[in-house]
C-alpha cells in the first residue's frame, strides 16, 4: 500500500503543536528545517546583536527563526528565515500577537548549512523576493561572503571590508568582516 500524502492548509500548519524541530510549510507539506551547527549558531548570534543595536535607534525589530506567512507560486508558504528585520511601519510595534510574521519583512537572512547549497539558497532568495521581501542576505560561512539579493537588480556578493550599507536600512554600517569577526569564525 502506498502512503497517501496529506496536504496541510495554512491554518492547519500554524495550529501544529510546537516541537523541538522547526518546520516550514512548502507546497502544503511541513518540512523540517536544517538543524544549525556551531558556525551557523555563532553567525545568528552576531547578526542578532549587530542588527538589534542598529534598530534600537530605528523603528523595527529583529527576529530569530520567526516564521513568515507568504505566498510562493500562488500557494501558502511559511519559511523560517534564520533572522529577519521588519520595520514598525510595516508591522506596528503595538501589534503584540504571538504569531507568524503576517507581513513580508524588509530583510530575510539565510545562513547556508553544511547540507545546503548556494544554489538552493539562491532559489529560496528569489522566492522571498517574489513574495514581497525587499532584501535577502545569503551568508556562506565557508567562503565568508554575504550575497545580497534585490527585487530590481542582480545579486551582489560582498566579502571582507565591503560595506553592506543600503538605503533601505538607514544608518546600518556593517561589513562581512565585522560580522564574521564578532562570530569568532576564522
Amino acid at each position: 500500500m502506498v502512503p497517501v500524502k496529506i496536504e496541510l492548509t495554512l491554518q492547519e500548519f500554524l495550529a501544529l503543536p510546537e516541537e523541538d524541530i522547526t518546520y516550514e510549510l512548502v507546497d502544503g507539506e511541513a518540512r523540517p528545517k536544517m538543524s544549525p551547527k556551531r558556525f551557523h549558531s555563532r553567525l545568528t548570534g552576531a547578526l542578532y546583536t549587530l542588527l538589534t543595536q542598529w534598530c534600537q535607534n530605528s523603528s523595527g525589530e529583529v527576529g530569530i527563526e520567526w516564521a513568515v506567512t507568504l505566498k510562493r507560486n500562488g500557494r501558502d508558504w511559511v519559511p523560517v528565515p534564520d533572522l529577519l528585520y521588519i520595520s514598525y511601519s510595516r508591522l506596528p510595534s503595538d501589534r503584540l500577537f504571538d504569531e507568524a510574521c503576517p507581513i513580508p519583512p524588509e530583510l530575510a537572512i539565510e545562513i547556508i548549512s553544511p547540507e545546503q547549497t548556494f544554489g538552493e539558497m539562491s532559489e529560496k532568495a528569489t522566492d522571498y523576493l517574489n513574495a514581497g521581501v525587499m532584501r535577502v542576505w545569503v551568508i556562506d560561512s565557508k567562503a565568508k561572503t554575504i550575497t545580497i539579493f534585490y527585487p530590481d537588480a542582480p545579486p551582489q556578493t560582498k566579502r571582507g571590508e565591503a560595506s553592506l550599507a543600503d538605503p533601505l536600512f538607514d544608518g546600518l554600517q556593517l561589513t562581512p568582516a565585522s560580522i564574521f569577526q564578532l562570530a569568532g569564525i576564522p
